[in-house]
């Protein structure tokens, strides 16, 4: 019997199933559950899988088949959470039931290089992201890339990457030295800059960095910082997650700062959970809790810390799409529209749905790019509803998606970080 079958049927695993009551008030919050409208495509139907295993109605070698099928459909969006009246805590049931079918599910040669290479030999080193990022910027400025998209030739998987990739300005800036705070210093911090962020995303760290300047804040950006594990915990690959863990948490306990900022909300829900991740790491353990104790999200932080309100007029109807892993697992939800509103000139409209996912879900929207579609698609629909030509979001994954959920949909929006509204609005005073 494998250690996480052993898992999935200890005490304490199945103290958490006992907490679902089966009310179905998940049912209506998750995205798989609008799209198939299956019990086993929703939070409790799932759940019901999990306890057969630990209760040995699903056997080891059985696990590649309907509880592998419907396991893999979940986004984790963490919606559920939100719903649950009894507190499930549907996210600690659901990553050793991703990582059993990680050791089970059959993988293609094809999708297993394209894991090694994307999970392993790019996202821990910011670099190599970077060369790609650039080589990517030639391919769109070359003419390929609509030449590509025109001929629709790709295989899925690379076509549903392609399709996310952002216009890229490959123009980085040196974050090895601290960045001093403007005006009156308030504090020191030290800054996440990420991996896929970084290198496709640029301007949001930039604008980041900016914005915490302008309200009195010095930044420290270690360098020593690596991918925050999201990604591989997501697919099940929890040891790879831990090692990527451990490298961070030496990186930044390692410097003096009152708070760890980061600005995607899938990354920092990430490193708020490596207690989680690392409670039984003797070495780890302890040090994952002073870690996770001093991360706040960018929006949080500035919530409570906008020492200089921003002044210049941003023009503009916008609309707020809430990163799930925001919302949901951090429960950072009002601060980004507080952050909003204080924009002059910006009229804030809000979804009839805010709470439902975008469909990017870590890797989702690469591993299940035909579910991702459909509830990309219900999002979008929301999205044109409010008449908005500014969306703005607060994770990378989800920029990127809304990104080509606009163009899919051929709405007259742009896509934006509330960091860089705020770096906007900064930049318009006079």
């Amino acid at each position: 019997m494998s250690q996480v079958i052993q898992l999935l049927q200890s005490k304490d695993y199945r103290a958490k199933l006992d907490q679902c009551i089966h009310c179905g008030l998940c049912l209506q919050a998750c995205p798989t559950y609008d799209v198939f409208g299956t019990e086993m495509d929703s939070p409790r139907g799932r759940i019901a899988l999990m306890r057969a295993v630990s209760e040995g109605r699903i056997a080891e070698e059985q696990i590649d088949g309907a509880f592998t099928t419907h396991i893999t459909r979940c986004l984790a969006c963490r919606a559920c959470e939100t719903a649950c009246p009894s507190g499930v805590q549907y996210g600690a049931l659901l990553e050793p039931a991703r990582e059993l079918v990680e050791h089970h599910r059959h993988v293609s040669p094809a999708e297993r290089v394209l894991r090694w290479v994307g999970l392993h030999q790019l996202m821990p080193y910011r670099q190599r992201l970077k060369l790609l990022a650039s080589a990517l910027w030639l391919y769109q400025k070359s003419g390929l890339q609509a030449l590509v998209r025109r001929m629709n030739i790709l295989p899925a998987h690379l076509r549903a990457m392609e399709a996310i990739m952002p216009p890229l300005t490959p123009r980085y800036v040196d974050y090895s030295t601290p960045a001093p705070a403007a005006g009156e210093r308030r504090g020191r911090v030290a800054f996440v800059i990420g991996c896929i962020q970084e290198a496709f995303l640029a301007p949001v760290n930039q604008a980041t960095r900016r914005v915490l300047r302008r309200n009195g804040f010095e930044i420290v950006t270690p360098m020593a910082q690596t991918c925050c594990g999201a990604a591989h915990a997501h697919v099940g690959e929890l040891d790879a997650a831990r090692a990527l863990a451990r490298r961070n948490i030496d990186a930044f306990l390692a410097e003096d700062v009152t708070a760890i900022i980061v600005n995607a909300g899938g990354c920092g829900l990430a490193l708020k959970e490596y207690p989680h991740l690392l409670k039984d790491d003797p070495i780890y353990a302890e040090r994952a809790q002073r870690f996770a104790a001093l991360v706040r999200d960018v929006n949080e932080f500035l919530a409570e810390n906008l020492h200089h309100p921003p002044r210049g007029e941003v023009r503009v109807r916008a609309t707020y799409v809430d990163s799930c892993h925001l919302r949901h697992g951090q429960r950072v939800s009002r601060q980004p529209r507080e952050l909003l509103r204080a924009v002059p000139g910006l009229e804030l409209v809000e979804l009839r749905q805010p709470d439902r996912c975008c469909g990017s879900a870590g890797v989702y929207n690469i591993a299940q790019p035909d579910i991702a579609d459909q509830v990309l698609d219900a999002k979008m629909k929301d999205v044109a509803s409010t008449g908005a030509t500014l969306v703005v979001t607060t994770n990378t994954g989800c920029h990127l998606q809304l990104v080509a959920g606009v163009r899919k949909a051929g709405l007259n929006a742009r896509v934006a970080h509330v960091v860089e509204v705020l770096d906007e609005s900064y930049r318009a005073e006079r």
